[in-house]
């Protein structure tokens, strides 16, 4: 049985998003819901999407979304292998940061991450 996103190109546009093309929209769902797999312990594939509660499935469609636009609008950023660089006293840094974290691989706004910690699915020391 073939991989399927948490969110659908409906989903997307139900939630206001419009920035990535139909033709990118597909897989880069599915690369977000690989992400969303990762943050919550693939406990979604273990339980099955179909059983979560009506409540969880709509805040992992709607992380789905977000992380999926967060990914392309800041592609470039996010797989750039330096971590900070500094020009001319100017400095960048990707990591931590207040509106940004990397968690279990993931670069995701906190915004997003707190949203999905909603579910519950995101706790180690939950036991499913």
């Amino acid at each position: 049985m073939a991989y399927e996103p948490y969110a659908t190109l409906r989903d997307y546009n139900t939630y206001g998003y419009d920035v990535i093309s139909d033709g990118k929209l597909e897989k880069r769902l599915k690369q977000a819901s690989r992400h969303i797999d990762s943050l919550t312990f693939n406990r979604i594939i273990g339980k099955g999407f179909d059983n979560l509660t009506s409540f969880q499935q709509e805040i992992v469609k709607e992380c789905t979304c977000e992380l999926a636009n967060f990914e392309y609008e800041n592609e470039d950023v996010i797989q750039s292998v330096l971590q900070n660089y500094s020009i001319n006293g100017v400095s960048m840094s990707f990591g931590s940061s207040w509106n940004v974290m990397v968690q279990n691989g993931v670069a995701i706004m906190r915004t997003t991450y707190a949203k999905l910690m909603q579910t519950g699915l995101c706790s180690l020391s939950l036991r499913w």
